[in-house]
C-alpha cells in the first residue's frame, strides 16, 4: 500500500504529514510505503491513498478517485489523522 501526503509545495506541511502518517500506520499495526508530494505532481496511479488539508481538496477533483481521498480538517491533529486513516482501511482493506 501506498500512501501520499499532499500539500500546495510538496515540501514542509506534507513531510510534517508524512511523519505523522507513519506514526498513525505504525500506531495502528499497518504496514505502508509513506512519502510526500505537491499538488500539481498527484496522479492517480501515485498512491492507495491520498491525505491532505481541506483548502487544498478542490485541486484533487477529476485527479484522482475521490475513495483514494482523505481530507483533514487539520493536518497537525493526530487525532483526526487516526480517526480517519483507520475508517478508511476498515472500509477499504
Amino acid at each position: 500500500m501506498k500512501i501520499y501526503a499532499v500539500c500546495g509545495h510538496g515540501l514542509g506541511s506534507s513531510f510534517m504529514l508524512e511523519k505523522n502518517i507513519r506514526t498513525v500506520m505504525e500506531k495502528l499495526g499497518k504496514a505502508a510505503e509513506v512519502s510526500h508530494t505537491d499538488l500539481a505532481s498527484v496522479s492517480t496511479d501515485l498512491a492507495d491513498i491520498f491525505v491532505l488539508g481541506q483548502d487544498l481538496a478542490p485541486g484533487m477533483h477529476g485527479k484522482v478517485d475521490p475513495h483514494k481521498i482523505i481530507v483533514l480538517k487539520s493536518i497537525i491533529s493526530k487525532a483526526e489523522l487516526e480517526e480517519k486513516l483507520g475508517q478508511w482501511l476498515t472500509d477499504h482493506v
